[in-house]
């Protein structure tokens, strides 16, 4: 199998637009939804919104399995795509259409019970979604064709989600800002459902292998292979970085450049550059190899955090920059990393025998979950440290100390876990060689 069409790769890479949306969105506004419009304090907010994405590091690994374990004349994927999907866009206009009966517990109940549901659809979602690309197609090359395809859809999602999110929320005000937000959202999340699903219903889905052994064998199979263990954690380890760096994006708008309309702007920023290296990442990564690709995008990535740090010192176009270095780094690392996932399930797949990719998968889309929801809950600590001050005035005073965290928690400290995650990477040893063989 190897080849993929246009019809495919356009309709696979279309699920990105939930996936950009959902992963998006949330991290942006919904911590600022709780500190700055239903008063919650910073510790508690970041509890509620890292809770429910914690529960999919468990969920995660389940829904790969009960996926690689499904049988349809649709393929064993797809099935999940469409009930996953629309299930997420129905509790996502949920969790920011809560009633306002002027009490903070109520309001802190519904968003956790809501985006536990989103959390909870969307791994069904999301599991099946990234498993295929093993099952589309053996070649390698291909496979990072299709993710430089999708990476390029995520792009533009994020601008779409991440520009739009914002603008509407503060056309409105309020609550019925984040209501209309809210809607916006979901119906881009029946866009990206039906997109995937239809757009992939012609893929081929390759030979159904044996899905043997428990779950818990199958995640400690899973768990020895060193190859995998190395780009999760390097994967993890990035999330919890871009995590942090996109909850800080509307305090910094907002208390530290003074223009709420600076987080749409960012966002433009991110994706513009990235629309144009997409390409440049896919040469990198076909002339030096996908690890090599990966490890300059990391650091690029970096350097473009790090440089946030000036935020407070320098004029806002210095800012603006610095967010569009982001962006050229933060195409890199999306697309080598789904490039090389699908190739350690394959070339664990020739090996075995035994078709675990949605195991994979399950295990990988947690860490990346977990990472971006931790994120948000380490930036709040960063806020909580500096004495930010909560309230339902979105135009509170905030101390110098405050400005101080806003800005270290979306520069330095995301700086330094990507310090981290080269470790990781640089450990890694799949060769092209290998996956070749797998063929």
């Amino acid at each position: 199998m190897s080849g993929v069409g246009v019809r495919v790769r356009v309709g696979y890479s279309l699920g990105s637009v939930a996936t950009g949306s959902f992963g998006t969105v949330p991290g942006l506004l919904l911590l600022p939804y709780l500190t700055d419009t239903l008063g919650i304090a910073a510790a508690a907010a970041g509890a509620i919104v890292l809770l429910p994405k914690a529960l999919d590091v468990v969920l995660n690994p389940i829904a790969g399995r009960i996926s690689d374990r499904h049988q349809s004349t649709r393929g064993p994927r797809r099935p999940f795509l469409l009930g996953g999907g629309l299930a997420l866009a129905v509790c996502f206009a949920l969790l920011f259409a809560a009633p306002d009966l002027d009490s903070q517990a109520f309001d802190a109940a519904w968003v956790l019970v809501a985006f536990v549901g989103c959390a909870t659809a969307y791994a069904f979602f999301q599991v099946p979604y990234v498993a295929m690309p093993a099952e589309i197609t053996d070649d390698p090359t291909d496979r990072t064709r299709m993710m430089t395809w999708r990476v390029a859809v995520l792009t533009i999602a994020i601008l779409i989600s991440g520009g739009s999110a914002p603008a509407i929320r503060d056309a409105l005000g309020g609550r019925d800002g984040y209501r209309a937000m809210g809607l916006t959202v979901a119906l881009l999340l029946v866009i990206g459902t039906l997109g995937a699903y239809y757009g992939t219903r012609s893929a081929p889905i390759g030979q159904p292998r044996e899905t043997t052994g428990t779950l818990r064998e199958q995640l400690r199979v899973v768990a020895q292979d060193a190859n995998f263990r190395r780009l999760l954690t390097t994967l993890v380890l990035q999330a919890l970085a871009l995590g942090s760096l996109l909850a800080g994006i509307d305090y910094l708008a907002r208390y530290v450049l003074r223009n709420p309309a600076a987080a749409s702007i960012g966002f433009v920023c991110v994706v513009g550059p990235a629309l144009l290296v997409s390409p440049l990442w896919l040469a990198i990564g076909n002339k030096l190899g996908k690890k090599t690709g990966f490890l300059i995008a990391s650091a690029v990535l970096g350097v473009g955090v790090l440089s946030l740090s000036t935020a407070q010192h320098v004029p806002s176009w210095c800012v603006y920059l610095a967010i569009a270095v982001v962006g050229v780094g933060f195409t890199g690392v999306q697309v080598f990393p789904l490039a090389m996932l699908p190739d350690v399930a394959a070339v664990d797949a020739a090996r075995s025998g035994i078709r675990r990719a949605g195991v994979f998968t399950g295990i990988w889309t947690a860490g990346e979950t977990l990472g971006l929801a931790l994120g948000p809950g380490l930036y709040a600590l960063v806020l909580a440290a500096g004495g930010y001050v909560s309230s339902t005035n979105r135009d509170a005073i905030q101390p110098d100390s405050a400005l101080t965290a806003i800005v270290l928690g979306l520069s330095v400290v995301p700086a330094l876990l990507i310090a981290v995650s080269f470790i990781s990477l640089r450990r890694y040893r799949l060769t092209a060689d290998e996956v070749l063989e797998a063929r």
